[in-house]
């Protein structure tokens, strides 16, 4: 059976790299404007959510409405019926 070759990768010990102040003050500049810019994005994103809240709020105040408006047509017409037989008898 021939022999197989297997190539193997030497592993390397990583790099201790250190960084300059400068480098690091730069690096905490960039992710100070990253947060900005999250918390540019997440106000309005709150502000909209607050306001799909009062529509909905809105809309359910309606159906409430409109509902109840269906059970005084519903009255209406249970009265209406009543006069209906009344005046039938009447005559």
């Amino acid at each position: 059976m021939p022999q197989i070759n297997i190539m193997e990768t030497p592993s390397k010990k990583p790099e201790i790299s250190s960084m300059t102040h400068e480098e690091e003050e730069e690096m905490q500049h960039d992710i100070s404007k990253l947060q900005d810019q999250v918390q540019q994005i997440s106000l309005p994103q709150k502000v909209i959510e607050a306001k799909m809240n009062d529509v909905e709020a809105n809309m359910n105040g309606i159906q409430v409405n409109m509902d109840g408006m269906d059970a005084k047509m519903n009255g209406m017409d249970a009265k209406m019926e009543e006069l209906n037989i009344n005046l039938n008898n009447f005559l």
